[in-house]
């Protein structure tokens, strides 16, 4: 038995313009769209599902013609390596709509969580020494994108 978990992500009509906005902010692959069959209540040539892959997960999304409600209890957390990726992904998922958060968080213009923590902040917060570790941690607090050179000079002073 082959076993995967694949999220789905459930929008009103707007599932492959998701799609298709994921896929150009990751760099990722449209696999597959789909329309609802003929003979169902909906409008000939509408989308039921997009699926696509991004950093090597499928996700498809689904249109099932009501609002969707996404909050931060599910997210997708992202971990670039440079400041230039942090403002890329930053940037792309806050744009259009969407709502920074602090310490990292945000939500897109379709309202999905993403935490944008570039791999060095749970580095230096794992830091056996307390007090650089506090210092990263008050840091971060303090912040709403990351800002990795303030992360390192809290570090590097504390």
């Amino acid at each position: 038995m082959r076993i995967k978990i694949t999220p789905f992500l459930l929008f009103n009509h707007e599932a492959e313009e998701a799609a298709k906005f994921y896929v150009s902010v990751f760099n990722g692959k449209l696999l597959k769209v789909d329309h609802y069959p003929e003979g169902t209540p909906m409008p000939p040539d509408t989308v039921l599902t997009a699926t696509f892959e991004i950093f090597g997960m499928t996700m498809t999304a689904l249109n099932w013609g009501q609002e969707a409600k996404y909050s931060e209890t599910i997210s997708f957390a992202i971990e670039p390596d440079t400041q230039e990726e942090v403002d890329h992904y930053w940037n792309a998922l806050s744009a259009d709509g969407g709502e920074e958060g602090p310490c990292g968080w945000l939500k897109d213009k379709y309202g999905l969580s993403w935490q944008v923590a570039p791999e060095i902040l749970p580095r230096l917060m794992s830091d056996p020494d307390p007090k650089k570790s506090s210092a990263v941690m008050v840091a971060m607090m303090k912040m709403k994108k990351i800002i990795i050179k303030d992360l390192q000079a809290a570090y590097d002073n504390a």
